[in-house]
């Protein structure tokens, strides 16, 4: 009885941790998409390279003002549901007010979108990776080493020198890449094609809302309302294009990399920690007696 209480009591404890970060999620997405409104609101002549690092100036300001509020409140944010309440604060500024001027094909194609990409992400959350059981036979030779908290294995298979340790999800994954916190969940083999799925997914939507914006701001003078339902809903949009700008070029760069990597068999975590990694060394004996890697 006792027992069966104090597992109760820890399933609750969970529940609770769990709605806490999401609360504090979402009050952080109001936050930033709001304090990004007063760049186009207070800067509405500047140029696009000078909104875009006066938004670049406001997400640290916000991010650090966070994680001083995480040190007094001791309940920090999850980046999984960061990613989601974005996606939707996007998705509800098009839906009530960038639809407006959309044509139905286009706003019919670009809710489909979103609504993919939601599907993908709830899916990479709870995907697995490749994980490797700890009781298996592999799990013995798993040797730790101690830069970056990575372990690799040694083994004469190819596929199995892939094995990789991670400390965040504290699991061994089949072919590592990296750890992944916004998506809250490693990508490994299992994963991987996934994982590129959704960058493509997540470039595709954004520039469409980009797309999308621009025509609502040529046709903006259709719309009804008073001066500051307009100058509010034209600063939401403008704000949602520059967060969604800056978004596309980093995943650019993202997606780029990691298309270097597919083309030369190689990842993230390999490229970065290749000197602890056997399988990435040649030792070259010059003289005898004497080698070097």
């Amino acid at each position: 009885m006792h027992q069966f209480q104090d597992q109760r009591k820890k399933v609750l404890a969970s529940c609770f941790k769990r709605i806490g970060r999401c609360t504090v999620s979402c009050i952080l997405v109001l936050l930033t998409q709001f304090a990004l409104t007063l760049v186009p609101h207070f800067f509405p002549a500047s140029s696009l390279l000078i909104q875009l690092t006066l938004s670049v100036v406001v997400l640290v300001f916000v991010m650090g003002l966070g994680r001083w509020c995480r040190r007094i409140v001791g309940v920090y944010a999850s980046a999984p549901a960061l990613v989601l309440f974005n996606l939707i604060f996007i998705w509800a500024v098009y839906i009530f007010i960038v639809r407006q001027a959309i044509p139905y094909f286009i706003n019919i194609v670009f809710n489909i979108e979103v609504t993919l990409l939601f599907l993908g992400v709830c899916s990479i959350l709870s995907s697995d990776p490749g994980l490797v059981t700890h009781g298996s036979s592999d799990a013995n030779k798993l040797i730790e080493t101690k830069a970056f908290g990575v372990e690799a294995h040694y083994e004469s298979s190819a596929l199995l020198k892939r094995v990789r340790y991670c400390k965040s999800c504290k699991a061994y994954i089949k072919g590592f890449d990296h750890h992944c916190p916004a998506f809250g969940n490693c990508i490994g083999q299992n994963n991987y094609v996934l994982f590129m799925i959704l960058l493509v997914g997540f470039l595709t939507t954004e520039a469409s809302y980009i797309v999308c914006s621009s025509q609502f701001s040529r046709g903006s003078q259709i719309l009804d309302g008073t001066w500051f339902e307009t100058d509010l809903a034209g600063s939401l949009v403008v704000s949602t294009v520059l967060f969604s700008l800056l978004q596309v070029i980093w995943q650019v760069v993202f997606f780029t990399w990691h298309l270097y990597c597919i083309c030369f068999n190689i990842r993230t975590d390999e490229w970065i920690n290749w000197k602890k990694y056997p399988e990435f060394q040649l030792v070259i004996q010059s003289q005898p007696g004497e080698s070097f890697h």
